[in-house]
């Protein structure tokens, strides 16, 4: 997430009443999470295991809850709670909006489009030309549709990413201040979820077909021209590469990318990354073939074990 206008580091910090390591001057553009930041970015680190990964990633910010050596070139933001006070700043340059009509009147709609009755389209949505929004789809704050994008009943694009701090007193949210991207031509079946990127985009690109009943975790990014069956749930954090087809009730786990022209077979668990133009089923997922072959030596089991019987009481 990108600032309206580049910020100094003292102003950042004087908006969180935390000290600073750096220039006062220094430049500060934005705020992201790890996996997409750039140069300019904020991230946020509140664990030793991951110190060195954001001192040495491309953000050029860090809000860690340590003083330690600060790279050349970085800055740093010294805070007792880096989790809070990412929030903070989500909140500051990111401010929930109540919307007061059922189609916001700063929202964008192309021409041709058709928006059936109970249609709700919050602030800053943008949607192209010759699009069909079917009854009842909720569409949130800056999401952006492209055109000749059909979007079927109940499906809600750009709630809040599913992420949380487990605390003493119970679990603590992170504010999702991202947005959506549905790329032109991409269809949604009815009851769809699509949750926002908690800093950056969850983005579908062109040509993708999605069914019924698919949630879509945040932050993810689902390549051209897939394919994804009824019932696949997606978690935050996955790349899904183009032309890949997925299968009934699948469950992606977080964080992986499955290659180009992959194809996963119904009720597979993905629990790794997954290479392209192969197939693969089971849980976990692993090559068609080779799954098929274990499961054909366990079904040989009970019969080996009555042989192996027969042969002792032989003896």
């Amino acid at each position: 997430m990108k600032f309206p206008y580049t910020h100094t580091l003292q102003q950042i910090a004087t908006i969180l009443s935390v000290d600073f390591i750096g220039s006062p001057d220094f430049p500060v553009q934005g705020m992201n999470e790890i996996h997409v930041v750039t140069p300019g970015d904020i991230v946020f680190v509140d664990h030793p295991k991951y110190y060195d990964k954001a001192l040495e990633s491309n953000a050029t910010v860090i809000l860690i809850n340590k003083k330690v050596e600060c790279p050349e070139g970085k800055a740093l933001l010294i805070s007792d709670d880096p989790f809070r006070d990412f929030n903070a700043l989500t909140t500051f340059f990111k401010p929930f909006k109540k919307s007061t009509n059922t189609v916001s009147e700063t929202s964008k709609i192309g021409k041709n489009t058709i928006l059936q009755p109970g249609v709700f389209i919050g602030n800053n949505v943008v949607i192209g030309d010759n699009c069909l929004i079917h009854a009842n789809v909720s569409i949130y704050d800056d999401t952006v549709i492209g055109n000749n994008v059909t979007i079927h009943s109940g499906t809600s694009i750009g709630s809040d990413a599913f992420y949380y701090k487990n605390r003493p007193e119970g679990f603590d949210k992170l504010i999702s201040g991202g947005s959506v991207v549905l790329e032109d031509n991409v269809d949604l079946g009815a009851l769809c979820t699509i949750d926002k990127g908690v800093t950056g985009e969850t983005r579908i690109k062109e040509g993708t077909k999605i069914d019924n009943q698919v949630h879509i975790g945040h932050d993810t990014v689902i390549g051209r021209k897939c394919l994804i069956a009824s019932q696949v749930g997606i978690a935050g954090c996955v790349v899904i590469e183009d032309e890949v087809t997925i299968w009934g009730q699948v469950g992606v786990t977080s964080a992986i990318t499955i290659g180009t022209k992959a194809v996963i077979s119904a009720q597979s668990g993905i629990s790794k990354s997954l290479e392209g133009h192969k197939s693969y089923f089971g849980t976990p997922a692993d090559d068609f073939r080779k799954k098929y072959k274990e499961i054909a030596a366990i079904r040989q089991i009970p019969e080996i074990i009555e042989k192996l019987k027969n042969n002792e009481y032989d003896s």
